[in-house]
């Protein structure tokens, strides 16, 4: 299914934070504090202000439409906390298994997004809601990290 244009920076973000999700996955005690740095310097630049903007911006947008305790809704904050709970861990107590566990969580959470958080949101909203969403997503993504 081709995304909206709207949402395509989150997918983009999406397509970079799954190759780092592989790495970590893949990870082995030769290459654990390499894979750890990595992802911590991307959580810190990208990764975190991601989770903001979906939360800020995107969610709200779809509740503007749908309840807030939407499965989906739901699921996805969760996801974000715990994400944070074990990249918080990973700065205080790595271990190559925190690592493995973050591939995975992340890996499958952004398959989430992109399989029904994504299209919820765009069944919801109508064309002009979709690019008022696109314009404040692009606003609040650095110039760095647009594609």
């Amino acid at each position: 299914m081709k995304r909206h244009s709207a949402l395509v920076p989150l997918s983009r973000d999406h397509h970079q934070s799954l190759v780092l999700a592989q790495r970590l996955r893949r990870a082995t005690d030769d290459t654990f504090s390499d894979t750890a740095r990595m992802f911590l310097a991307h959580w810190e630049a990208e990764e975190q202000q991601h989770f903001c903007l979906e939360e800020e911006i995107l969610l709200p947008a779809y509740t503007a439409h749908g309840t807030p305790q939407h499965p989906a809704i739901l699921r996805t904050l969760v996801e974000h906390a715990v994400i944070r709970r074990d990249a918080a861990q990973l700065t205080v107590a790595p271990t190559l298994e925190v690592l493995h566990l973050i591939g995975v969580r992340l890996a499958d959470h952004i398959a989430f997004e992109e399989q029904e958080l994504f299209p919820l949101i765009e069944a919801a909203l109508t064309e002009a809601e979709l690019g008022v969403l696109g314009d404040r997503i692009e606003d609040r993504v650095p110039p760095q990290l647009q594609g």
